[in-house]
């Protein structure tokens, strides 16, 4: 089974506070709605477009998404 977004962003949630990667992983940890199970760059792009309040800029997303699947 492939490894969850989700689950590579918790590794990020315990950074400085002024780091826009550690406030994304906090805020999409406390999120209950966010699509814990999914690695589709559509539906998660899609949900945080709508939903993401707590990610800044989708750039950090998209970063995040590159390294994603670079590791996974």
């Amino acid at each position: 089974m492939a490894k969850s977004f989700y689950r590579y962003l918790l590794r990020f949630r315990h950074g400085h506070q002024e780091d826009p990667v550690a406030r994304f992983a906090n805020g999409a940890h406390e999120d209950h709605s966010f699509p814990k199970g999914s690695a589709d760059y559509e539906e998660l792009s899609g949900y945080l477009e709508l939903n993401g309040d707590y990610l800044e800029s989708m750039v950090v997303f998209d970063e995040l998404w590159e390294q994603f699947l670079h590791e996974a």
